[in-house]
């Protein structure tokens, strides 16, 4: 699940070498740096919720109930 939303959160963001994601348990922790931090929330939080209805989609489908949160 870390590949899925480390391949989506690159390709929002322009400092790519910033980007760690990591997982603890069913909890996908983002963490960019702090310029990009807006294109990863996007206006009134619309591009994180679609990451998350990703991962949602994706971790049903294996049975898991992940969620992703932004480290700040």
């Amino acid at each position: 699940m870390t590949e899925l939303v480390k391949y989506i959160v690159t390709a929002l963001v322009d400092n790519k070498d910033e980007v760690t994601v990591t997982e603890d348990g069913d909890v996908i922790t983002v963490k960019v740096a702090k310029d990009d931090m807006g294109k990863i929330i996007g206006k009134q939080g619309r591009i994180i919720k679609s990451v998350r209805s990703v991962v949602k989609a994706a971790s049903a489908k294996q049975g898991r109930n992940c969620t992703v949160e932004i480290d700040e």
